[in-house]
């Protein structure tokens, strides 16, 4: 159920954009807001021939901005040829319908235009049963909307006219349908849980990808994993997770994961649907906040993410704040003045690789306390676990001595703790 026609034809939905600020809010975060907002509409494929900026003292309830400035940008959109008005801001279905009555075209709100992004963008069964609920959440209460055509045929108290009785029918049938789709996404979370018991078996540290969308996450994995994941110049480019092996200086052995984008005003929906996916951060040893430390509103796009993790509940969790894009100038300047900001951070470059051998080690040492180097003396008759060893760390040297192999190895501190006390050497 995408929200928007471009995605049904190659030529691009020409779109007027509507910003809103309330009060004195500098002219910097408008700008801001209204780039971010070109930026996701041109990844939503609509074409933007115009835009607005509206300074409201008051949201008004029944056009968000007024009928005086609404008849202004009607004209503006007639004059252009838009099809279509995006507004920065959420809309009740109220102000929607009435806002399309006044411009004659069809009306997106900002959480309508990212769910119209995410559906485009999700490539895996999980990735889909996660947009449809979130956009089934997005639906139910502009039902009514829909079925104006039908309320002249409505009846009287206690008689329900063809237009309530499909209202019921359909939202029941959208209730059953989200009731589907969260026990298929349970069996995910199911799933999941299951992989990272048998990753806490092998003692694997979990190290978790966050940002706001277009920091470079993706870049960073395949810096540093080879993992070959799409990596566009986009807002949203990756939405499913990919997860790949990283060794890290200390040869201890993790777990890289890569997690969608976080963005200013994230719909709730969203992060709502997006649990199953993104237990992955409340699960993580470590957070990578991957920062673009080039954006001009970095500290905006910084309290953003800091505001899901606090919805998810994971803003107790370690985090490596990982300023990049400092290879350009106003990168290098703002991670300086931002360092200070966190308690561990490192400065990088995932376009060119630089910074990220320090970014390695800074990891290791954070998680030094789960690895431990070993001196061991195993019975020969016990040669399974030398398999073990090479499966769970790393062996530096292995040699026979009578009966029983001499080994130095590094391995996690959980597997450590299966091997037999009597072989390892003081």
């Amino acid at each position: 159920m995408t929200m928007m026609h471009a995605t049904q034809s190659d030529v691009p939905e020409r779109a007027w954009l509507v910003a809103t600020t309330l009060g004195d809010q500098p002219k910097a975060e408008v700008e801001d807001s209204l780039r971010e907002l070109r930026a996701l509409a041109d990844t939503a494929r609509a074409e933007v021939c115009g835009e607005t900026h509206c300074r409201l003292r008051a949201i008004q309830p029944s056009t968000y901005i007024g009928r005086g400035k609404a008849l202004q940008i009607a004209a503006d959109i007639q004059a252009a040829g838009a099809r279509l008005a995006i507004f920065d801001d959420d809309l009740t279905p109220a102000q929607g319908r009435a806002l399309e009555d006044v411009f004659g075209v069809r009306v997106v709100d900002r959480t309508q235009l990212i769910l119209d992004i995410f559906a485009q963008r999700a490539l895996t069964q999980e990735g889909r049963l996660q947009i449809e609920l979130a956009q089934l959440h997005y639906l139910i209460p502009r039902l009514r909307g829909l079925w104006t055509h039908l309320e002249r045929q409505k009846g009287g108290i206690g008689l329900k006219g063809p237009g309530e009785k499909q209202l019921e029918l359909d939202r029941r049938r959208i209730e059953q349908r989200i009731g589907r789709i969260r026990e298929q996404l349970q069996f995910v979370r199911q799933r999941r849980a299951e992989l990272r018991r048998g990753r806490r078996r092998h003692g694997w540290a979990l190290l978790t990808l966050v940002g706001y969308t277009n920091a470079g996450k993706s870049t960073l994995l395949n810096r540093l994993t080879n993992a070959g994941v799409l990596a566009d110049d986009q807002l949203f480019a990756t939405l499913d997770p990919t997860t790949r092996q990283l060794q890290l200086p200390n040869h201890q052995p993790c777990l890289l994961t890569d997690t969608v984008g976080f963005i200013r005003k994230l719909p709730h929906h969203l992060v709502e649907a997006f649990k199953a996916t993104l237990e992955e951060v409340n699960e993580a040893d470590l957070l990578l906040h991957v920062i673009d430390a080039s954006q001009p509103r970095v500290d905006e796009q910084i309290d953003a993410v800091e505001s899901v993790l606090r919805e998810l509940g994971a803003q107790d969790k370690p985090v490596l704040a990982v300023f990049n894009k400092t290879d350009l100038e106003r990168g290098h300047h703002q991670a300086i003045r931002l360092a200070d900001r966190f308690r561990h951070s490192v400065a990088i470059s995932a376009a060119n690789g630089d910074g990220t051998g320090h970014l390695c080690q800074t990891i290791a040492d954070l998680l030094r306390d789960r690895v431990a180097h070993l001196r061991l003396k195993i019975p020969a008759t016990e040669g399974r676990w030398l398999a073990a060893l090479h499966a769970n760390g790393k062996v530096h040297s292995q040699k026979i001595s009578g009966k029983h192999l001499l080994i130095e190895a590094t391995v996690s501190t959980a597997f450590a703790a299966t091997l037999d006390p009597k072989w390892i050497c003081q």
